[in-house]
């Protein structure tokens, strides 16, 4: 492994976790805080999940094969922490989903108008693909390992692709967001700011992800074969 696997590993998870503490800040500091009553603190909840959830935990489930490669670890901790990270981020989706879908309702507003929607909604549907396929070719007992090797690089591609397009939707709700807001954008206030840096650790997060899993692949994905069989 190069010797910068690991830092990148620490910096990845650091830029993560600073992505879901900036948009929870901004959320809970800036624009009311959380609650579950149709109102736009209910709609709070729908980016700090969605951030969590689909970029977060996510870009986590694609990268732990890639980290725990060359280590003595048993395989179904490694399965274990793969499938948790996933089923995490599925439970936050779907509470997400419902939070924004819910807050809509309520308020009379029309759902699924925007470009930050159609795209979300893809990228949710394409999350939940990966998943069916993913169960079925890696963990259905009459799958062939010929079948698991083959598909294992279209696995990497769309997870890497799915990543990117949560990241651009997340983007995308984060300006809707300051807009909505009314605040002084132009001015820089402090909750922009706090906006700002979360879209940034976002696009640093995807990054640094998206080099872990696609650098040095041939060598980690052979030795990765034998992890997914």
């Amino acid at each position: 492994m190069s010797k910068l696997f690991v830092p990148l590993v620490i910096m990845a998870e650091a830029l993560g976790l600073a992505a879901c503490i900036l948009i929870g800040l901004w959320m809970g500091c800036y624009l009311g805080g959380f609650a579950w009553d149709g109102s736009s603190n209910e709609f709070n909840l729908h980016p700090l999940l969605m951030t969590t959830g689909m970029i977060f935990l996510y870009g986590n489930a694609t990268m732990v094969y890639r980290v725990f490669t060359g280590i003595d670890v048993p395989r179904i901790a490694v399965k274990s922490i793969h499938a948790g990270c996933l089923t995490l981020a599925t439970v936050m989706t779907i509470i997400g989903l419902v939070a924004v879908f819910q807050f809509h309702n309520h308020n009379g507003i029309t759902n699924l108008y925007s470009l930050h929607s159609w795209l979300g909604i893809a990228t949710v549907c394409m999350f939940f693909l990966q998943l069916l396929l993913g169960f079925f070719i890696f963990l259905f007992p009459c799958a062939s390992v010929q079948l698991r090797t083959s598909y294992m690089s279209s696995h990497v591609f769309f997870g890497v692709a799915m990543l990117s397009m949560a990241a651009g939707t997340c983007l995308m709700g984060i300006v809707e967001k300051i807009f909505f807001s009314k605040i002084n954008y132009a001015a820089l206030p402090e909750s922009g700011l706090v906006a700002n840096g979360a879209g940034l650790c976002i696009v640093a997060f995807v990054i640094t992800v998206s080099y872990i899993l696609t650098t040095n692949k041939d060598s980690s994905r052979n030795r990765s074969y034998s992890s997914l069989n």
